[in-house]
């Protein structure tokens, strides 16, 4: 492929627009093509402020000769059903967190993209950045002896009434909205053979969706993880790795802004020892990967996907085996 690649965006979700198209529109590599909503007024709005093209109607979209790429903001729910039409159309996909709703859904997606030669990324952009590649090179030399223990919590602040997230028809939830981020930096540090143990899932008064959890994971060696999250909290968002001779301690591990400065915290014999680095745009690090692979025609490797909607499957199952009364 040569020349910018031409992204079509598939609605108008907050993320998208405060978010990703500032991403698209800064990267030199990339050009938006076309935005579509079901309405057609908020798809103008969104357009003219992007200085793309305006779409009614998401199928629309896919009909157009110049788009090459899609990105999926839509709510949880409607994700498979829209990834798969892009895909079916010739098109790489970016989609929102979490890909599906279902692992076995998840798994037919992936199948096909690799099928049809088709890059299929899921939009965990925390993984993309700099610090925890600097973290696992400190726990691989070392640096904290053998990992025993991870700990994770990624918690936000009660959201309006009437957000999305609330509605289990849309795949509303605080497991697949805010869970997934220490879920997945367990998968990321602790490996592919982790595994659920236990776990909890609480509806606020009045919802109907789980507004909290935790969960207690396991490695088949000596190694656990505990995981925490919750939209109805004050805000969290960090992880401790717990080794047989140090821990490593990453604050704002999740959502930094691009002018964060990252810190680790490195904790051994009694000291504490502090490595900044330099800032380092998550947003902008996912939105080049992506696009680095679709113009190579590599594709990613999506191992920790499926591990990761699969272990997400898991933990409904745990919670509901231990609610008989359906509360979890």
């Amino acid at each position: 492929m040569t020349g910018r690649l031409r992204i079509g965006v598939l609605g108008c979700a907050d993320i998208a627009v405060r978010r990703m198209l500032p991403a698209f529109a800064a990267d030199p590599g990339i050009e938006i093509a076309a935005v579509a909503s079901r309405d057609a007024a908020k798809a103008r709005e969104v357009a003219e402020r992007f200085g793309c093209r305006p779409v009614h109607g998401y199928d629309a979209l896919l009909e157009q000769d110049d788009v090459q790429a899609v990105y999926v903001p839509l709510p949880a729910a409607l994700h498979a059903q829209w990834t798969e039409a892009a895909l079916r159309t010739g098109r790489s996909v970016l989609a929102e967190k979490p890909l599906t709703t279902d692992h076995r859904r998840t798994a037919n997606l992936l199948r096909l993209a690799a099928e049809r030669g088709l890059v299929l990324m899921e939009n965990v952009m925390f993984v993309h950045h700099r610090r925890h590649r600097a973290v696992q090179r400190l726990v691989a030399d070392g640096a904290i002896g053998e990992v025993r223990a991870f700990h994770a919590a990624f918690t936000i602040p009660p959201l309006p009434d009437g957000d999305i997230r609330y509605d289990p028809d849309l795949g509303g939830g605080a497991l697949a909205d805010v869970g997934i981020y220490p879920l997945r930096a367990a998968l990321h540090f602790l490996g592919p053979d982790l595994r659920v143990s236990g776990a909890r899932l609480v509806r606020g008064a009045g919802r109907r969706v789980e507004t909290s959890g935790a969960a207690l994971l396991s490695t088949p060696g000596t190694a656990t993880a505990q995981i925490t999250f919750g939209m109805e909290h004050a805000y969290r968002s960090t992880y401790e790795l717990w080794g047989s001779e140090g821990s490593i301690t990453v604050e704002r591990a999740f959502t930094p802004p691009a002018d964060h400065v990252p810190v680790i915290a490195l904790h051994r014999d009694g000291k504490s020892e502090e490595f900044r680095l330099a800032p380092h745009d998550q947003v902008a690090a996912t939105v080049a990967a992506f696009a680095a692979a679709v113009r190579s025609g590599t594709l990613p490797d999506t191992g920790d996907t499926l591990r990761q909607a699969r272990l997400l499957d898991e933990i409904h199952r745990f919670a509901a085996a231990g609610e008989p009364d359906g509360n979890g």
